[in-house]
Order: C-alpha cells, then structure tokens, then sequence
C-alpha cells in the first residue's frame, strides 16, 4: 500500500489493514519536515527515535538510547521495521505538508516557544506537583509511590498541554476553525477551551455511546461553545469519532485544523504531539531528583493511544536503570474478545493514517473494543510506543476493568484523590510494580487526570 492512498471502506484513514500489504513506501515531503527536535525546558541530550524525515520510527537504533531494562522483553521485529508513517489520501497531503513545516519552523521560534511556554505556566498552571502517595504506596509493597499530578491542570487532565500548542500552531497558520476527535472527552473540553481563549470556531466529534458515559464533560464542551458532534457508526466510540473528524478535515482542509489529540495518525501528529508533552517528562524527571536525589526504578502510566504515557516516558529513554511500563485497558481480560489492549494483545498494521499495532482480524478489519474507561477504548496505539516495546526499551501490560476500578478506590480512600479511570489502570500497574520493587523501590506515576467525569460510572460499579 502506498502512503499516498489507503483503499478503505471505514473512512479516508480509518481502516486497519493487514501487515503484508503496509510495507512503508517513501513518501517524503520536504526535507524540513522533520528532524532532531529541539526541546524545550531542560537541555538533554538528542533522543531517538526521532522520527525520520518520512515519520517512520525504525526498530534497529536502540543503541541510541541505551539497552534496554533486563527485564523487558527482547525485541520481536527485525531491524529495519518501521511504524508511524504518512497513510493518507492525496486530498490531505498538502494540509499534512503545510503542517508539518509549519510545526518545523514553529519549533525553532523562540516567540511561538515563549508564547506556549507563558500558556502553559500562566493559564494551564505549570509546573505540576509530584505527589508522594505515602498511604497508596503501603498498598503497594511499601515503595515509595510519587504522582505527577496532571490532574491538576486547567481542565483536569494532560491534554491541554497539546492542545494550547496545537491551537496556537493553527492560529498562526491561519485557520480558523478547529476539530477534534474525543472518547473520554478530556480532549475535547481542553479542545473548546483553548478554541473559547483564542476565538476559533470548534467542532469535537464524539462516539455516542461515549457521549452517554461523558455526559459532565459533553456539557462542559457545549458551556464553552463548541458543537459536539456524536457519531453513530461503529462501534459509536472513539475510533468511529476519529473516522469522522477525519471525512470532515478532507472537505474542510482550507480554513480547519485537525487537532488530534494523541500520538497517532499520520506523520507529523505521532511528533508534533510528543514533543507538546514532553514538558510531563521533563518536569517529572527535574522533580524526582531533586525530591529523591535520584532517578525512579519505574514510570508508569496508562496508555491507549498514548500521548500522557509517550510525554512523561520520553524524558527516561536514556536512562536504562529506569523502567518505562505503559498500562493498556484489559477490559474484561486477554482471554476474552472484550478488551482494548492494542501492544499486548494486537499485531502490524495501518489504522487512521500510521503503520502501527492494531487489534484486528485475520482480514484486517479492526475489532470491536471494551474497556470501562472511555478514553483508552480504542484499537490503536502511537507507533512510537510501538518501538518502545519492539526495541524492549519499555514495558506494556494489560490491567482489567476491575484490577483498574481497586485502584481507583485505593487512591480515593487512601490520598483523597479521585483519579480518571483511565490513570487507574496506571495506579493498578503500580500497585503491582511497588510490590515487585518492594520498599526500597521509587515509582512515578503519571496522574493524567482527574475523575469528575467518571463519577457516574465509578458509582454504579461501587453500587454508591
């Protein structure tokens, strides 16, 4: 399959397809496309994968970042295997092209870097708190359990971090209108935020079923002018929604920009929203040494596509003594066809515009999905965690339903925190990571949100 097409009955970019037919082609644009980014906050040493100039992240560099942790698993892809990619029509390769050397020059502009940066510290309240959970981390072997509090952020969770970089991006490209895809829903109030600060016009597609489960926070999209659009297709969750938001920006690539809200899709989105995350890590890794006076034995957090996982774990790729473990969304268990666990329990192939992990059949239609959180219930994941597992570099597990809803009320009675569902499944991997390391381990958690929203559901599973 070329990247400059996919044959697809789902959507401009929303079909899996089989491994054998998504060898990367070299579709490149521009030279300046991509490159080393340059980081901002801390220096640090250049990271790989960065990606390559045609958004491939390449399985066979690990010597670039250090070996991998003993006890991560041994890579399973030849060298030379790429994910991430440009899969796309030919009707969005231009947009894609103007984006990404917009991105590129945006970047290098010390007055966009500064304008995020007063963003980010002046409205989205950075630096976040690292929590040291002294009652959880008994729980979990006696280690030393610390929170990296993204729920404390304006609109309670990571995902303003990206978005405020995004908007500004399409600001000064000129656009006028944005759309977004959301499943837990955290995206799309952070999406309309951002949209209200700057005065664009929003748009945030959203699956159904998921606007039943999101209720509080379609209402608080809708308070702050956006339409929210609900999908009826599918599955009517977050890969439907993002099927959509995708048949929109094809019509709409002159005055709208597309602002994805996590590390996929294609080229230069899987970079583009790393690096706007990346402040995560960065602050995470600044905070634990100067608390601790050393670097953590772990980091974990949850991972469904995998923008607050890729942004706190991005910071500790060179620092092999450290554990980088991802939590997917067990469901109902591996053993059963109810789950949205992509890494541990999916194969090769190409979904809303990436080469990536995809849950799928034999013909490479995408599976149905379950998992109680909304915004982990989605068949993909960003291809360079991809690379993080294949190069062993880090760690993925499956946590289900209810190993998520103990932690979550772990952390309730023992912190007075009410976390997001979908940062539970992080805290369940730490309980059982704490008791590995016992009380001599050191763990960072990424809290990427808070839990407002999921009240209502975690009051019907408690039966509260």
């Amino acid at each position: 399959m070329s990247e400059t097409a996919t044959a697809v009955t789902e959507g401009p970019v929303g079909q899996a397809a089989p491994a054998s037919s998504s060898a990367p082609a070299e579709h490149a644009g521009p030279a300046e496309h991509a490159g080393p980014a340059e980081h901002a906050g801390p220096a640090e040493p250049d990271i790989a994968p960065v990606p390559d100039i045609s958004g491939h992240f390449v399985v066979g560099v690990v010597e670039a970042v250090g070996s991998a942790h003993p006890g991560a698993p041994a890579t399973s892809a030849a060298p030379g295997v790429a994910y991430g990619g440009r899969f796309a029509p030919e009707a969005l390769m231009a947009a894609l092209d103007e984006l990404a050397v917009a991105y590129e020059q945006a970047r290098k502009d010390q007055i966009f870097r500064a304008e995020l940066d007063g963003l980010l510290r002046g409205y989205a309240g950075r630096p976040t708190l690292l929590t040291e959970a002294k009652r959880f981390g008994q729980q979990a072997g006696g280690c030393t359990v610390l929170l990296k509090r993204e729920d404390l952020t304006h609109t309670g969770s990571h995902k303003i971090n990206n978005v405020l970089g995004q908007v500004l991006l399409a600001k000064r490209m000129g656009k006028t209108r944005i759309i977004a895809e959301t499943g837990a829903g955290q995206h799309g109030v952070a999406t309309a935020t951002a949209c209200a600060l700057f005065g664009l016009d929003c748009a945030v597609y959203m699956g159904e079923e998921d606007t039943r489960r999101q209720a509080l926070n379609v209402s608080r999209m809708r308070m702050l002018g956006a339409e929210v659009i609900p999908v009826t297709a599918g599955t009517r969750t977050l890969k439907d929604a993002m099927n959509e938001a995708f048949r929109d920006w094809v019509t709409t690539v002159g005055t709208t920009h597309y602002c994805i809200g996590s590390v996929g899709g294609p080229h230069p989105f899987p970079m583009m929203v790393r690096d706007f995350q990346r402040v995560i890590g960065l602050e995470a890794r600044e905070q634990v040494l100067e608390t601790t006076g050393r670097l953590p034995d772990a980091v974990v957090a949850c991972v469904g596509g995998g923008s607050n996982a890729i942004g706190i774990f991005h910071a500790f790729i060179p620092d092999p003594g450290v554990r980088l473990i991802g939590c997917e969304a067990g469901g109902d268990g591996l053993d059963t066809s109810r789950h949205a666990a992509t890494l541990t329990g999916g194969s090769a192939g190409v979904l809303h515009g990436m080469r990536t992990f995809v849950l799928q059949d034999d013909e490479g239609q995408t599976r149905s999905t379950h998992s109680i959180s909304a915004g982990l219930d989605y068949p993909g994941v960003g291809p360079e965690h991809v690379w993080l597992m294949e190069t062993g570099r880090a760690e993925y597990r499956a946590v289900t339903d209810a190993e998520a809803m103990n932690a979550f009320s772990v952390l309730c009675r023992t912190e007075g925190i009410i976390p997001a569902i979908e940062s539970a499944h992080a805290l369940a991997g730490a309980l059982d990571v704490g008791r590995e390391l016992g009380p001599d381990g050191l763990i960072v958690v990424n809290l990427s949100g808070r839990g407002d929203k999921d009240v209502d559901t975690a009051s019907k599973w408690f039966g509260v």
